[in-house]
């Protein structure tokens, strides 16, 4: 087994972060967003479709 070590104090970080930068990470977040949504949906669908068919077999 390994040393056990005691956890480090957590650390606070500062960043600075520009208006246009800030708009840009909000815009990929919002486009992400969609595209995890729009992807949950096709697989639900892929399930529905799997089930129903798994059923008529």
């Amino acid at each position: 087994m390994g040393t056990v070590l005691p956890a480090n104090a957590p650390q606070t970080l500062y960043v600075t972060i520009r208006r246009d930068e800030l708009r840009q990470l909000r815009e990929e977040r919002a486009l992400l967003q969609k595209k995890v949504a729009q992807l949950t949906s096709m697989m639900q669908h892929a399930q529905l479709i799997g089930s129903s068919n798994a059923l008529h077999a």
